[in-house]
């Protein structure tokens, strides 16, 4: 059963019913809320994990930050790709970014900026073997203490994936694999987190986490980043939970879609565009491919799903302006 206090066993997550006087006029609440009903679409996405890797990472964080921190927040989006130059002029294409090139051989990564803001980092690895495994966005996710938030990680019946390192004026970070088998980091910034303001077109507006028990996966979020979970209505049997922070809505956690043998849990991520179904074509012009056409969520918004070259899938998602004067006032 859903407990209204502190959860102790881990079993099922801190919950409130409703949104309602908890999360006023929040922007982010609102998007959690809009995403709800077209989730269950999304699930369909075929399956990635990232490939984590024990080579050093970018140095720098993805975002401006400052002193502020804000513990359960996206941060950083990570790609993992076997084609650097193609993957650059993809994204670039798409969302008009630009690139700063660092590093060389198997080392190669490059930071990639929206109007002089960084927006994400895309890293060469070489293509294994085993071809299961594709290029895939890596989420990294805001902790205090990344030693600790680890030690927890696995006490739950997590994996480190990567131990907790140092990344010179970055911060301390690790890879963990959740209990069910998603694939996400965490991250202490040396300089701070980026401020809690909407994205621009073209940058990351959202992070959905699909997997096989939204119940126990939220208490497992929870525990480390001390969330509160808060369930939307669904119409069908899925489950669709948001997990919240600082007043925001800062991801959700949805079911699994039944029936479908391939699918495993992963994270998903958007990217906040202003014409869902136009840049889905653009991505197929590129070489890209859509795996959830674009389609209409319950407050007149289009998302989609579409993965790049490569194979890394990711979301788009249409949020106007008006949604957010409508929500503040």
């Amino acid at each position: 059963m859903p407990c209204h206090t502190k959860c102790t066993d881990h079993s099922a997550p801190q919950r409130e019913a409703s949104l309602r006087g908890l999360l006023p006029g929040r922007a982010r609440v609102l998007l959690g809320l809009a995403l709800a009903a077209a989730l269950s679409a999304l699930q369909l996405v075929s399956n990635v994990a990232a490939a984590p890797s024990d080579t050093p990472g970018p140095q720098s964080p993805a975002t401006a930050g400052g002193a502020e921190h804000h513990v359960g927040k996206v941060v950083l989006l990570e790609l993992i790709t076997f084609d650097l130059a193609r993957a650059k002029l993809f994204y670039g294409s798409l969302f008009g970014w630009t690139y700063r090139d660092v590093g060389a051989g198997q080392a190669q990564y490059s930071e990639a900026f929206l109007d002089g803001i960084q927006v994400a980092d895309l890293i060469f690895r070489t293509a294994p073997q085993d071809s299961a495994r594709q290029p895939s966005w890596l989420t990294f996710i805001s902790v205090g203490d990344v030693d600790a938030a680890a030690a927890s990680a696995a006490s739950q019946g997590a994996k480190i994936l990567v131990r907790p390192h140092d990344v010179p004026e970055r911060g301390r970070e690790a890879v963990i694999a959740d209990p069910q088998g998603s694939v996400f980091a965490i991250l202490a910034a040396a300089s701070g987190d980026p401020p809690d303001v909407l994205a621009a077109p073209g940058e990351w507006i959202w992070s959905s986490l699909i997997t096989r028990d939204p119940d126990s996966d939220a208490a497992f979020y929870q525990s480390i980043f001390d969330y509160e979970v808060f369930e939307i209505p669904a119409t069908d049997h899925s489950e669709h939970l948001i997990l919240a922070s600082d007043d925001y809505a800062r991801a959700s956690a949805n079911s699994l879609p039944e029936g479908v043998s391939h699918a495993h849990p992963h994270w998903l991520n958007y990217v906040r565009v202003l014409d869902a179904a136009a840049v889905a074509r653009q991505a197929v012009e590129l070489g890209g491919r859509v795996l959830v056409t674009p389609r209409l969520d319950r407050h007149g918004g289009m998302v989609a799903v579409v993965s790049d070259p490569m194979g890394a899938p990711f979301g788009l998602l249409e949020w106007p302006e008006d949604r957010v004067k409508g929500s503040t006032q």
